[in-house]
């Protein structure tokens, strides 16, 4: 073949690539769609289906064997008058102080720390150290993370109590997360450790787009840490803020698993979540109806506080623009 007719040819083709040619069949615009048809099957088959039976059974009496048989508003009625619930409820709001609050507060610190305090002084391998040893217990699987945890404050060997009886404490001695009064409270600080590593990292790398010539201009000009971390580090990460808000309160939400390992909404119900009372009646009291009321009723809430959440941040961004 000679040049010319060689030249031609990757003429042709560029000129093909450049229009969306392809052996795909269909038009360029349309063609696409073929690949998005296994993600539309798995969305459907995976959420669509199961949120929109969940819904229906919400509406039944149903115990898992027999068919279920529609019951109407009888489950939403007795969920409004069921004091169990909304105290799972109003623990969840512990929980997203656990989760989202104090975690956001503790990683803005700590990663304005790390970033415009540690790095200076010690160095980038410093500072990624610590962000690895903060991030760590996110790498753990959360049943690993609960066993851990359970062994540190289990009554009768725990890691806690002989730290108490060996410094001459033994009085202080307790069953930390098997008595009412420390249950909640300890169960929120375990999930504060579990949940603080993620804003710190998510923060930190939010920071790596900010000119540190701001922080030497603003410490040139007698800024101290506090005044830097106002006027420069919060501004900065907003968009960041928000997704780790938002993304956390919905984990705060439907948190299941350290629940599940380390007190089973217990002593009473002093630690029970929605997520888990939901569970005990799916599968305990095989009150399949009923659970599936509360879990739907979980999902309402979740939707109105991501919808709550986007419309918030685009108001943000759009008064920042201006």
């Amino acid at each position: 073949m000679s040049a010319t007719a060689n030249t031609k040819k990757h003429v042709q083709d560029a000129t093909a690539r450049e229009k969306g040619m392809s052996r795909i069949p269909g038009s360029p615009s349309s063609r696409f769609w073929l690949y998005l048809i296994p993600g539309f099957v798995m969305l459907l088959w995976i959420i669509v289906i199961p949120a929109v039976w969940n819904i229906y059974l919400s509406f039944t009496n149903y115990r898992g064997i027999k068919p279920p048989t529609f019951a109407g508003l009888t489950n939403w009625a007795r969920l409004m008058k069921d004091t169990t619930f909304w105290t799972s409820f109003r623990n969840s709001i512990w929980m997203i102080i656990a989760m989202v609050v104090i975690p956001i507060l503790l990683g803005l610190i700590l990663s304005s720390l790390v970033f415009d305090v540690v790095q200076k002084k010690f160095g980038p391998k410093a500072a990624s150290t610590m962000r690895a040893i903060y991030y760590f217990p996110q790498l753990l699987p959360i049943a690993v993370a609960s066993l851990v945890m359970g062994w540190i404050f289990r009554p009768e060997n725990g890691a806690l109590n002989a730290l108490l009886e060996a410094i001459g404490l033994g009085n202080l001695q307790h069953d930390w997360l098997g008595k009412p009064d420390t249950a909640l409270i300890f169960l929120m600080l375990i999930m504060i450790w579990i949940q603080v590593g993620y804003p710190l990292v998510i923060f930190m790398s939010g920071l790596q787009r900010v000119d540190p010539e701001l922080y030497e201009a603003a410490s040139l000009d007698g800024a101290n840490w506090w005044q830097r971390f106002l006027a420069i580090t919060l501004p900065s990460i907003k968009p960041e803020i928000f997704v780790v808000a938002l993304t956390c309160t919905i984990a705060a939400l439907k948190v299941f698993g350290p629940v599940y390992m380390l007190t089973k909404g217990g002593p009473g119900t002093s630690t029970i979540v929605p997520s888990y009372y939901s569970y005990v009646q799916f599968f305990q009291s095989q009150q399949v109806g009923y659970g599936a009321a509360i879990a739907t009723a979980l999902t309402i809430v979740i939707i109105i506080v991501a919808v709550v959440f986007t419309n918030l941040q685009e108001k943000v961004a759009k008064e920042d623009e201006k």
